[in-house]
């Protein structure tokens, strides 16, 4: 990000025929993240002499233009994607994915692509069987194996004899067996994870079945990720169990993308030994081989290497990856966990040093990919705001929404084609939807997201109007802005209109005029807040003053803004997150697909 230096004027709005300079600062050839340091610059002691009327002592006033003729970015329309970690089959969860409710949510992020990976990826083993009762070993007493697994049996018969779209409406008591079951799984799952061992899964064909119902019902395209690490003697990969499930997803005629394998820079502390990357591309090719004998997956998509954060020898493993199969994958992927779930607090989601430190990686990642294969999309896929499963009324609470809006931001300015949000629904505390089906702060973040954001990205001019900076004092950008054109899914916005989404980190409220091709226009505002009593912690979010729910199980509210009077100046409140739709701009950027 660009630190912007504020103007210091007189406190009235600048005239016409102020130069063009003084009004905006573009960030040269990609869509400015507009971030302020609205009382003093790192390294600036100098305030320039200015003369204030009475009354304009305690002011700040930001002036926000947007350019409209052309986009800098366009990103993927299935920008905002979703995870879902093969831990669902060892808790149960992925039995209930035909649940009218989680379709019903799992729709509103369309369209998205669904990945199915994670951690337990490479300890994950397809069995073509279809009565899962014959090979489920649940744990617990006798009621689960008897009544609990009974009751999913009967549960996947009535599915067969649906047609089409399978939805299931599952009776309270079977769902609070799972969740009993589920809770004694969480504490199995979690120290599998932070011992790093992961014992064998197995993927039933019905298993299969069922993921896939989710995503085809859902709008979303699947993304299977096959295990990497069952290796032949001479370490290279060993196709025989990705083959069969292949063989079986094509017999089903399923529309199905591959990765293969997840986080590859770890495979030593997993398995002790470990694949270069020179290995791992000619693994990929190997897949890619397989992919083209099957006329179903012929043309399939194919993507990876999904490598964790970029150090030095990750970096090492991707161009020794590049060099074999860069031109094999039809995206690059990595993925990047802000925090330690373990450890994190609250204001650590307030600092705008650790929403920066994905900047770095972005710039890291693409001097690879561009060094070997110029232009190939990139992507970050199983990004989350904390690693090690996150924290309860943290990761999942209103706060970790600052990490999530800004990453979108970033990442969609950066050109970053598609970004892979962990998880829709999992065991820890970094998913979209909890355990009760009930959407958290981050999905309904994720909805206003999908419903007002399209993918042409704009670049933003800014100059703001300031108080006399105090000497010696460093405040970061902690009021950030993006611009997008409205999404064209939207029916209540005509083409040609304009969407800004702002963070204010800011302890106070801010205030931004509109300018330029925006000034005097009618705006839709969606302003997100915490609801309730806990604040930050919140994990129930108002809009626009009223708390969102569901309306039922096949309903999603309405996302009702609040229209502003034509040249009103917008006041941002302390420590939230806000979406404004400026309408009829008829941006020339905007007015065509």
């Amino acid at each position: 990000s660009e630190l912007i230096r504020g103007f210091l004027l007189s406190g009235m709005p600048c005239p016409s025929s102020c130069p063009p300079g003084l009004l905006a600062l573009m960030a040269p050839g990609l869509a400015l993240m507009a971030t302020f340091s609205l009382s003093s610059q790192a390294g600036d002691r100098r305030a320039l002499p200015v003369e204030k009327s009475p009354g304009v002592k305690g002011r700040t006033l930001i002036l926000l233009d947007v350019n409209t003729k052309s986009p800098v970015r366009i990103i993927s329309e299935n920008f905002l994607s979703l995870q879902l970690d093969p831990s669902i089959i060892h808790d149960g969860w992925l039995d209930f994915l035909s649940s009218r409710r989680l379709v019903t949510l799992a729709r509103g992020l369309a369209p998205a692509f669904l990945r199915f990976a994670g951690k337990r990826t490479d300890f994950l083993q397809f069995h073509n069987v279809k009565n899962p009762a014959k090979t489920r070993g649940g744990p617990g007493p006798d009621y689960y194996l008897k009544n609990y697994e009974d009751d999913i049996v009967r549960s996947d018969i009535a599915l067969d004899k649906q047609k089409g779209c399978k939805i299931a409406q599952h009776p309270d008591i079977m769902l609070e067996l799972q969740r009993e079951k589920a809770a004694q799984m969480h504490l199995v799952l979690l120290k599998e994870q932070f011992s790093n061992t992961y014992s064998n899964l197995t993927l039933t064909a019905r298993s299969l079945d069922k993921l896939y119902n989710f995503a085809d019902c859902s709008g979303l395209h699947l993304i299977f990720a096959l295990n990497a690490l069952r290796r032949n003697p001479n370490n290279s990969w060993n196709s025989s169990n990705a083959l069969s499930l292949l063989k079986y997803s094509a017999s089903k005629k399923y529309n199905i993308s591959w990765e293969l394998g997840n986080e590859p820079n770890n495979y030593r502390t997993l398995i002790g030994r470990s694949v270069n990357g020179s290995q791992l591309g000619k693994d990929y090719i190997q897949l890619r081989s397989l992919l083209q004998l099957i006329r179903t997956y012929s043309r399939a998509n194919l993507y990876g290497p999904n490598i964790g954060r970029p150090r030095k020898n990750v970096i090492a493993l991707l161009e020794g990856f590049m060099k074999v199969a860069g031109s094999a994958v039809d995206a690059v992927t990595w993925q990047h966990y802000y925090i330690d779930g373990r450890v994190a607090k609250v204001t650590d989601f307030l600092k705008t040093r650790l929403l920066d430190t994905l900047s770095d990686q972005i710039r890291k990642i693409q001097k690879v990919v561009n060094t070997y294969t110029p232009g190939k999309k990139i992507w970050l896929e199983g990004v989350g705001a904390t690693s090690a499963g996150g924290m309860n009324n943290l990761s999942d609470s209103y706060a970790a929404g600052f990490l999530w809006l800004n990453t979108l931001g970033l990442l969609a300015s950066q050109g970053i084609d598609v970004v892979v949000r962990h998880s829709f629904l999992d065991h820890g505390h970094n998913h979209l939807v909890d355990q009760n089906f009930n959407p958290l702060p981050d999905y309904w973040l994720s909805l206003l997201y999908k419903r007002l954001i399209g993918p042409k990205v704009l670049a933003i001019h800014v100059a703001g109007l300031q108080r006399k900076p105090r000497p010696g004092r460093v405040i970061r950008d902690k009021l950030r802005i993006y611009a997008h054109c409205t999404s064209s899914h939207s029916h209540n916005y005509v083409r040609g209109s304009i969407t800004l989404y702002i963070i204010n980190l800011h302890r106070s409220r801010k205030k931004i005029k509109l300018a330029g091709t925006l000034r005097d226009k009618i705006v839709h505002q969606y302003l997100l807040q915490p609801y309730g009593k806990d604040g930050l912690h919140s994990k129930s979010v108002q809009l626009n003053g009223q708390p969102l729910a569901m309306v039922d199980d096949s309903t999603l509210p309405e996302l009702k803004p609040r229209p502003l009077r034509a040249g009103r100046t917008l006041v941002i409140p302390p420590l939230t997150m806000s979406f404004y739709v400026v309408k009829n701009v008829n941006a020339l950027a905007c007015r065509y697909r």
